[in-house]
């Protein structure tokens, strides 16, 4: 049964415990809802809780489970040789599963009977040409061991499923039941009620926290494996970036890192200072009814995707730029994906952020700071700098940073603007690329996990987690001492 229906049914088993707990409940207390401990609909929803709450948890750590499971035990039934010509495990499951997927989409649509997708002597040209007559086809070669393993993977798929489905509406019944029989006058159902609340809440909390741990986590073991067959002191210590998944890769990081904090800085020129001072004017300056239509228009360029501030570079900017510098210009520069190409992008992105942010911060200043300015005597623009933007100082700071990160972690706008190459170069008109734009790369593709020139992605997301982590404490630090200096 489809997940989708399997949760329908499991709500609509929920709902008619609802009604049924409540009624119960009413018709314990002679219908006087005076004689019950709580109101009648927690005593329903203590049924409806009971019936949903244990069905999903079983139905979430089933969905998780089941594909690890099948997935290893598939892999330990293939022969040994499978594994060859500079293949690896990996690789060879993600064969099993799309032909698993094949199979299943071609009996779907008729072009193969149930009989013949598990069957265990198939004869594997007629297999291929059924898929390739059904649309299906994923490889152009299917073995007899992938397809073996793949009818494997299908059926104990199909047993998972009916085992969870089986299991999940019998808990869901089972808690329907154990809810109807404590709708007693005398139960105390608002407190159960209000006590499961709680702990969704604090789920929910959690989630965020425990996404960060696994993200942390699943960077970390990747990057450890990746330090085993790559030396940390070339990769940290190489100025050459040269990835060739035939071997003899040089994978320094410092032609990455230095792309991305160039674009970046360049595009924080941009955004600060044009972003600030539209905030200051917004805020100190401007009327309500120039307010009124500034504000939403600025923060409009916050909903563009970036793959249309990607176009924008590499159709109109790049060709303006080299029409200025370029060889018909000043001749310094080469062609239109370059690095001032990006930062000028970036920084038009990101200035809505800065914007946006620091008009609320500097809005938030009480207005008895600026009245006693003026009282001592100060013009408006000396209660500005004196006053308003060093109390505003912490918030300002926070949107700089927003705006750092947003822009470290830019991959579209660099990809068309930036152009690939890895260089160390002081040009802002050479082309250049990024730590995430090379990560996207790395990662195109039936990549070899077993290689270091696709386990270099981690390590690359790795140091960016790192510098993001850096600037975080330091603009921490510096929010702190100027708030105390303030205070």
């Amino acid at each position: 049964m489809p997940v989708f229906w399997l949760v329908m049914i499991v709500l609509a088993i929920a709902i008619g415990g609802y009604i049924l707990g409540r009624g119960r409940a009413l018709a314990g207390a002679g219908g006087d809802s005076r004689h019950l401990h709580s109101l009648p609909n927690y005593y329903g929803s203590n049924v409806a809780i009971k019936a949903v709450a244990p069905a999903f948890l079983l139905m979430i750590v089933w969905l998780i489970a089941q594909p690890i499971f099948v997935s290893s035990q598939v892999a330990g039934d293939l022969p040994d040789g499978i594994v060859a010509d500079g293949s690896s495990m990996s690789l060879v499951m993600a064969e099993v599963r799309r032909t698993a997927e094949g199979i299943n989409a071609a009996v779907a649509s008729g072009a193969m009977s149930p009989e013949m997708a598990s069957s265990g002597r198939a004869d594997i040209s007629d297999f291929t040409t059924r898929l390739q007559d059904a649309g299906q086809i994923v490889t152009a070669t299917i073995t007899q061991p992938i397809l073996n393993a793949a009818q494997s993977y299908r059926a104990m798929n199909a047993t998972g499923n009916l085992l969870m489905t089986g299991l999940v509406l019998l808990l869901a019944l089972g808690g329907t039941v154990w809810g109807l029989r404590e709708s007693y006058p005398e139960f105390r159902a608002r407190n159960v009620v209000e006590a499961s609340v709680r702990a969704l809440l604090i789920a929910a909390a959690s989630i965020a926290i425990l996404t960060t741990i696994g993200i942390v986590l699943s960077l970390i073991f990747n990057t450890i494996e990746f330090f085993r067959i790559y030396p940390a002191s070339d990769f940290f210590g190489s100025m050459t970036w040269s990835p060739s998944f035939q071997g003899n890769s040089q994978l320094g990081i410092w032609p990455l890192l230095w792309g991305t904090l160039y674009i970046s800085i360049i595009a924080l020129l941009v955004a600060v200072p044009i972003g600030l001072f539209a905030a200051i004017y917004l805020s100190e300056y401007a009327s309500k009814n120039v307010r009124a239509f500034a504000k939403p228009a600025i923060e409009v360029l916050a909903g563009i995707p970036t793959i249309v501030y990607g176009l924008f570079a590499l159709l109109t900017v790049g060709p303006l730029l080299m029409g200025v510098f370029g060889n018909d210009g000043l001749g310094w520069m080469q062609s239109g994906t370059a690095v001032m190409t990006a930062g000028l992008v970036m920084g038009i992105m990101l200035i809505p952020f800065v914007s946006s942010l620091s008009d609320d911060i500097i809005n938030a200043v009480p207005q008895a700071m600026r009245d006693g300015s003026y009282g001592l005597g100060a013009t408006k623009s000396e209660t500005i700098r004196q006053v308003v933007l060093p109390a505003a100082l912490p918030g300002i700071v926070g949107a700089i940073l927003l705006a750092a990160s947003r822009a470290i972690g830019e991959t579209m706008i660099v990809v068309l603007g930036a152009g690939a190459a890895a260089r160390l170069s002081l040009n802002p008109f050479d082309a250049m690329t990024t730590v995430t734009a090379k990560i996207v790369s790395q990662l195109t593709g039936d990549s070899d996990f077993a290689s270091p020139e696709a386990l270099v992605a981690f390590a690359l997301g790795m140091t960016l987690f790192i510098i993001t982590l850096g600037l975080n404490v330091f603009a921490l630090y510096i929010v702190r001492k100027y708030r105390e200096q303030y205070e």
